[in-house]
């Protein structure tokens, strides 16, 4: 457990206005709750006359008062005592299901400095936070000043997350074979054992309003980025500010798309011919700007993907230095709540806690992960063929009948097999999550880092093998654009249906009636309703989808020039949609701070690499390049090693170009390399004055 810390104190609560109440300290867990109020803070710094509550725990309808009564203890005991050092009340009364948990000021301050969070010094500059130099921090005695709403309700988590067993413990009114023993986890072990049912941030009516008001419910174009990190926190603000970048760096391509589309007739034919459905001629004529356009289109396309990268990065990192989160850094804590083991001690940190040797993580990754994810590729080609059987049969069947009918059955191979990669997609992520708890990762960055590993994998074989293996093997340019198409409009189709249509009409007529309150309701049951929206999915789809949107435009946007344009114009309403969905149809999320968007960055990255290849592939493909070729004397293989050629040209631009964009602006360099050797120098002080002490 973290170091001692000072403990809360009972206060009565109505709503969230608190007054001192009376009683003894408690400073041990076998102390007893003297009043259905909040637990007791001996602290002078964080006494308070008001308490905001936080986060509500849902407990098992039938859990008994002494049970109750022990976890109120649990969570408001000091941290030295093996509590939490939190604020919690009962709800109504010790038999109720619900505890309501707040925090004290020290509690959160210490929970700042162990996740590394900037704040503003009295200098006007970001520093690393310290406890121990937490008076000369900007606003460091007003918690909802100094730290946003986001995260102190993860503060809570992360303490509540770290609860440890001290020694063996019988867990009052369960059975013996609930016993917790030394180092269990607690709240998992709660968790698996039925007395916790959730835990999840409350909202805040009035913020929640405002930031609808500001965010999608008037008519503005810019996003309240600081509003959103403040009430949602920087996970959540990280990718509705790069949702935002995206799509107005679609303008340029979208642009250019449209006037190719608008100068060339040859693009104009195609687009008609991969919209209707209909196969063009494939030996037609593509002189003129028609080609010249696809090879302007190809080229751009590498180049700002590039460009567009770059200056996201340095967008981001002026967010982060902004947003306090420039500093943080990987730590030695305690294990992630899921990871279990045979108890020990860490030789790195000293601690006793479960440990897994690696050699068995590794023997069940190679055992068992690998071979399900090549299963569910082997899937993933199974679907591919069946796509090209049903294009087959319909091309036939089209052929033979010659009438409307017939027509429209040539986007049906692509329609069904859409539906069956979106199916596939779902069950794999589960089964990644399922593999990945399997594997026993001790950190979570690593247990996120597998976990985006495999499902990074599995998509980009999921989405883009077809158009890969059309555009590399069968050569078949407009069968290529004729996919694209489906796929830009189908699934975009889909997608809304699936993500607002259906969860609004659910909650417009399932659930919300439901949830009917009144204003003169108790506040209880008002934060019980909350509990009955579903749980946010996470952003985990969200990020998915707009990878799968930038290999399209990045990967094949030369054969199909309006890509761009149909992105851009599903990507304005996606802003308000997901702003909606996450406001109003689900629960409020806990949302750790986050320094960029991790590993998503690289995907991307590795995308627009990739995207050289493409492009200069389907150059090649271009009859009218071939015919140039030609002319000019210069066989097949000639013509694909001036290909080769210029990729590797355009893949060394991409790169100087890299370079000559630093990742971060100057300035932010600067502030950087500050906060590190302030820190530094905060270290040396502190361990010079434990020596001397």
């Amino acid at each position: 457990m973290k170091a001692g810390e000072d403990e809360g104190g009972p206060v009565c609560w109505k709503g969230s206005e608190v007054k001192p109440a009376g009683g003894s300290l408690l400073s041990r867990l076998s102390a007893t709750v003297s009043a259905p109020g909040w637990s007791k803070v001996s602290c002078p710094c964080c006494m308070s006359e008001r308490v905001e509550p936080l986060v509500m725990v849902q407990l098992r309808a039938d859990v008994g008062p002494e049970t109750k009564r022990w976890l109120l203890r649990l969570i408001g005991a000091s941290q030295k005592d093996g509590g939490a050092g939190l604020l919690a009340h009962p709800g109504e009364d010790a038999t109720g299901d619900i505890i309501v948990v707040s925090a004290p000021r020290c509690t959160l301050l210490r929970a700042t400095e162990e996740l590394g969070l900037c704040k503003t010094y009295q200098n006007g500059e970001m520093e690393a936070f310290s406890y121990n130099d937490r008076d000369n921090f900007k606003d460091s005695e007003n918690m909802e000043e100094f730290l946003t709403l986001a995260e102190r309700q993860y503060m809570v988590k992360y303490e509540l997350d770290g609860l440890r067993a001290q020694r063996d413990l019988r867990i009052p009114g369960l059975p013996d074979s609930c016993t917790l023993h030394k180092r269990d986890n607690i709240w998992q072990k709660l968790g698996s054992v039925g007395v916790i049912v959730d835990t999840f941030p409350l909202h805040n009516t009035g913020q929640l309003t405002d930031l609808s008001k500001a965010w999608y419910s008037g008519n503005q174009l810019a996003q309240p980025l600081d509003s959103v990190n403040r009430y949602f926190g920087s996970s959540v603000a990280f990718y509705f500010s790069f949702l935002d970048f995206y799509t107005w760096s679609l303008l340029p391509p979208a642009l250019l798309g449209l006037l190719i589309t608008y100068f060339s007739a040859s693009v104009q034919k195609e687009v008609v011919e991969s919209v209707s459905g209909s196969q063009g001629s494939g030996d037609q004529d593509d002189s003129g700007p028609g080609v010249s356009g696809h090879m302007l289109q190809a080229v751009f396309s590498m180049l700002w993907s590039t460009v567009f990268m770059e200056l996201w990065k340095r967008r981001s990192a002026s967010l982060s230095y902004r947003w306090g989160t420039l500093h943080l850094a990987e730590r030695f804590a305690e294990p992630r709540p899921g990871f279990h083991g045979d108890l020990g001690v860490n030789p790195v940190t000293g601690r006793v806690e479960p440990l897994f040797p690696e050699w068995q993580r590794d023997l069940r990754m190679a055992v068992v992960s690998v071979p399900v994810v090549g299963l569910f590729l082997g899937l993933v080609v199974f679907g591919m063929t069946g796509f090209y059987w049903g294009e087959a049969l319909a091309q036939q069947l089209t052929e033979d009948w010659g009438s409307l009918l017939s027509q429209t059955l040539l986007f049906l191979p692509s329609i069904l097999h859409i539906v069956y990669t979106n199916m596939l997609a779902t069950a794999y992520r589960k089964v990644a999550q399922f593999l990945t708890e399997f594997e026993n990762h001790r950190e979570e960055s690593a247990f996120q880092n597998h976990l985006t590993a495999k499902v990074l994998v599995f998509t980009f074989f999921n989405y883009f093998a077809v158009l890969f293996h059309i555009a590399f093997f069968k050569q078949d340019v407009p069968l290529l654009r004729k996919r694209l198409s489906s796929l830009l409009i189908i699934t975009q189709l889909i997608n809304q249906v699936t993500e607002v249509v259906i969860p609004f009409l659910v909650d417009r007529f399932i659930s919300a009636p439901h949830r009917t309150e009144r204003e003169d309701d108790p506040q209880e049951d008002k934060f019980r309703n909350q509990g009955k929206l579903p749980p946010f999915p996470g952003l985990f789809g969200e990020y998915i989808e707009l990878l799968v949107q930038f290999g399209y435009l990045s990967l094949f946007s030369c054969v199909f020039p309006l890509t761009a344009v149909l992105l851009l114009l599903n990507n304005l309403t996606e802003i308000r949609s997901d702003a909606y969905k996450i406001c109003k149809l689900f629960r409020k999320p806990f949302c750790p701070p986050v320094a960029n968007m991790g590993v998503w960055q690289i995907a991307f990255e590795v995308l627009s690499f990739v995207s050289v290849v493409s492009n200069c592939w389907l150059l090649l493909l271009s009859p009218q390049l071939q015919r140039m070729g030609e002319e000019g004397g210069m066989s097949g293989t000639n013509l694909l090693l001036a290909a080769v050629l210029v990729e590797h040209v355009l893949i060394f631009i991409k790169i100087i170009m890299s370079v000559l964009i630093p990742d971060e602006p100057d300035w932010i360099r600067k502030k950087r390399e500050h906060i590190e050797y302030s820190s530094m120098q905060a270290l040396r002080q502190q361990k010079l004055h434990t020596e001397e002490s």
